[in-house]
């Protein structure tokens, strides 16, 4: 039902557009405190529809079939940000198993032992034994925690307050956090060295996502420049061959990146990088500014008209 509207707004060959999806985690079942993020099952039906509608193809080659002018209609890749363990253990086996192909774009930072500084919060509402939360000292006043809901908010607040400040005064904040919650050291969830090595192995694709996932445009120059360059190289030590695709971390053009960062990317050697704005790529499209998108809706119906949407959406870029 679907196919032919969508084959019409993405028509194969030099006035085709390449829809990008992003996620960031498959959990193994639903968690009350992440709503948002698919569980197996569900990124599992997902990907079913998905498979249905459109044609995936690797990152790399939708990239070069769009310059190139040769992508077929309905064209789609798929990616995934950060590096968590759950995209080997959980996402990858079910792309495999569907015969579907994604790139997954890795803080090298976090490899091994890291947590997020977003995830150190979450983790804290979710073991705080607490019932009010005191942060009257990061301007946010107290919030209670007895109920998930309560947690969700609480969360969502304080990641709302904090995501743009200065990389050291945001970690401070985040050990506020925690010293108010009564907490101990955060769980470990992003992925080992071996799991990025077997993800390449199982014929995903990786990019670059820089080290510790800074807002770029809260860095000055030559932070933000490393933060890109040594990411990119960790990733190619690990994995012995080029990595030429990048992800802004965030990824808001203007906001989070800007035109300099931009100018970095491409000065570092990558070949394409995606952000996270709406819209759908085109020949016209800047190569370092790839929109992305991912529906959020529940059934079948609603998420196929959503990516319909997406497509007649004009793109966002940093200037």
């Amino acid at each position: 039902m679907l196919r032919l509207p969508l084959s019409l707004m993405s028509p194969a060959g030099p006035r085709a557009r390449l829809s990008i999806l992003i996620f960031h985690r498959v959990l193994p079942a639903a968690d009350p405190l992440l709503p948002e993020l698919p569980n197996a099952a569900e990124f599992e039906t997902t990907m079913r529809w998905v498979r249905a509608w459109f044609n995936v193809l690797p990152l790399p080659q939708a990239v070069a079939c769009l310059d190139s002018g040769t992508l077929p209609s309905r064209a789609m890749a798929i990616t995934f940000d950060d590096g968590y363990a759950d995209n080997e253990e959980l996402a990858a086996p079910i792309l495999q198993r569907l015969g579907l192909t994604a790139t997954f774009f890795v803080s090298t930072g976090y490899l091994g032992d890291g947590c997020m500084w977003n995830d150190r919060v979450i983790e804290a509402l979710r073991a705080t034994r607490r019932d009010r939360l005191d942060l009257a000292s990061l301007g946010l006043g107290a919030f209670e925690t007895t109920g998930a809901a309560q947690r969700r908010a609480a969360i969502h607040a304080i990641l709302k307050a904090i995501k743009h400040l200065e990389p050291r005064a945001r970690l401070d904040a985040v050990a506020a956090v925690e010293a108010a919650a009564g907490v101990g050291a955060p769980p470990r969830p992003m992925m080992s060295d071996e799991q990025v090595r077997r993800l390449r192995e199982m014929g995903m694709q990786l990019g670059g996502h820089t080290v510790t996932h800074p807002i770029l445009t809260r860095l000055d120059r030559d932070a933000a420049r490393a933060e890109i360059a040594e990411g990119k190289r960790r990733l190619e030590s690990l994995l012995d061959e080029p990595v030429e695709l990048f992800a802004y971390p965030n990824g808001v053009p203007s906001q989070d990146y800007a035109a300099e960062h931009v100018a970095m990317v491409r000065e570092c050697g990558f070949t394409a990088a995606v952000s996270t704005a709406w819209g759908a790529a085109r020949a016209s499209s800047d190569r370092y500014q790839l929109p992305r998108f991912t529906p959020w809706d529940r059934t079948r119906m609603r998420y196929g008209l959503r990516l319909l949407d997406n497509l007649r959406r004009d793109e966002q870029r940093a200037r």
